[in-house]
């Protein structure tokens, strides 16, 4: 192979992105060669035209594990030994969520920005990206473009409402890919697809289908409460908490511990501000949790201690003997608790700063009969010890039989103290 031929079999049903658009899009569920297309076209594009910058971003991106630069890395290996790229041409991969309206000029003169899991993208990102991707096209090299592949989660997010709207932008391709669509759908993959069909009914279109996520009936969140109250940045904050629920269980294979970051702005308003959920063990997650608790100035953490009694709090004491902690107990179920915090969601008195996929998946699928989706919502019950903590008369109805935490601060106000953000 020479170094400026590329030979890269594509299915078919990536073809209309194969030509020249402002705007290429490919959604559609698992399995489908979404990403793979687009890191062949990145690797692509750096080979026909040395010197391209390309800028790979995610909303949130916490590490390089989380983007998509393996797969690219595996792209270059597979189809050319390197990328000649005289001129300062560079693949960069950045979350948008890091960016200011100042440190987002850092990317004019790219050549391409490749959105992946563009359904998390936020309406503030979009605004920021777009207009910073601008080159025009000349004799020698195309135009400046901006690729977006996702898996839909709702007809309101803000890359569905650009892409897929009655009025998409003029010079766009978008395409909707599936597993069948993939010549090169694995037989492993096949096997995962027919356990999710037997055993997930309730999930499969979304997770393989490429439909958008399923929303419980008569669920109490909504995401259109979301989009109309996100924020890019929190204002000056009071009072802020650390909610933790535990996992049922230590080992491995158990739900995952909610840990979320939770606080009252100078404003009287709520705000969702970090999720650091993960599946770890109890000294593991301790340590999760109180550098939350450090990453935030944190006044407390809020810990259920229905799953572990008294060893949650010394767990988090093993780890940081002079944290304030806050016991709660569970004594009924999780959707009494849930309403009072969703009446505050839909009174716009919350808002999440950015984006929170998986919390706000759990949220939607939260009844006033309880909780229908197949896991366990640790970060959506996290969030709400936190509220409770946080809106005391807003809860109190619920409080007085749910929340009968050892440590209170009866002295509270919201304006005692100001925060400085650095």
């Amino acid at each position: 192979m020479s170094s400026s031929t590329l030979s890269i079999p594509t299915a078919r049903v990536f073809q209309p992105l194969l030509r020249a658009a402002r705007y290429k899009g490919a959604h559609g569920g698992r399995g489908s060669g979404k990403s793979h297309f687009f890191a062949e076209a990145t690797v692509e594009r750096c080979v026909e035209y040395p010197g391209t910058r390309i800028v790979c971003v995610r909303e949130v991106q916490r590490s390089l594990k989380e983007s998509v630069k393996r797969l690219v890395e595996d792209k270059i290996d597979h189809l050319t030994d390197s990328i000649v790229a005289p001129g300062g041409g560079v693949i960069l991969f950045q979350g948008m969520q890091d960016h200011t309206a100042e440190s987002i000029k850092s990317l004019e003169g790219f050549d391409v920005a490749y959105v992946e899991e563009a359904q998390t993208m936020t309406s503030r990102s979009l605004e920021f990206l777009r207009p910073t991707i601008r080159k025009d096209a000349t004799a020698e090299r195309p135009g400046s473009e901006l690729w977006f592949s996702w898996n839909p989660r709702h007809s309101t997010d803000p890359v569905d409402e650009l892409l897929r709207s009655e009025n998409p932008p003029a010079n766009s391709g978008v395409v909707q890919s599936l597993w069948r669509d993939n010549p090169f759908f694995p037989d492993v993959l096949e096997e995962e697809r027919l356990y999710d069909l037997r055993n997930k009914p309730d999930r499969y279109a979304h997770i393989w289908e490429g439909e958008y996520e399923p929303a419980a009936l008569g669920a109490l969140w909504n995401r259109e409460i979301f989009h109309r109250n996100r924020r890019s940045e929190p204002p000056d904050m009071g009072r802020i908490v650390i909610g933790i629920d535990p996992p049922k269980k230590d080992d491995e294979g158990s739900d995952e511990a909610g840990i979320v970051a939770c606080g009252i702005g100078q404003d009287g308003r709520g705000y969702v501000l970090d999720d650091a959920s993960r599946n770890a063990s109890p000294e593991e997650w301790a340590k999760a949790a109180i550098a939350l608790y450090d990453l935030h100035d944190a006044d407390a953490i809020v810990v259920e201690i229905n799953n572990g009694g008294q060893m949650v709090k010394s767990t988090l004491h093993s780890v940081r003997s002079d944290v304030k902690v806050i016991e709660v107990t569970a004594t009924r179920g999780k959707h009494i608790r849930a309403e009072p915090i969703a009446a505050l969601y839909s009174l716009n008195r919350i808002s999440h700063v950015g984006a929170f996929p998986e919390l706000e998946m759990q949220m939607c699928m939260m009844t006033p009969q309880g909780y229908e989706g197949s896991d366990s919502p640790d970060r959506l019950d996290a969030v709400i010890w936190c509220f409770t903590e946080l809106f005391p008369r807003m809860t109190r109805k619920v409080a007085s039989r749910e929340h009968a935490p050892k440590q209170q601060n009866h002295r509270y106000d919201v304006h005692r103290r100001e925060r400085k953000i650095a």
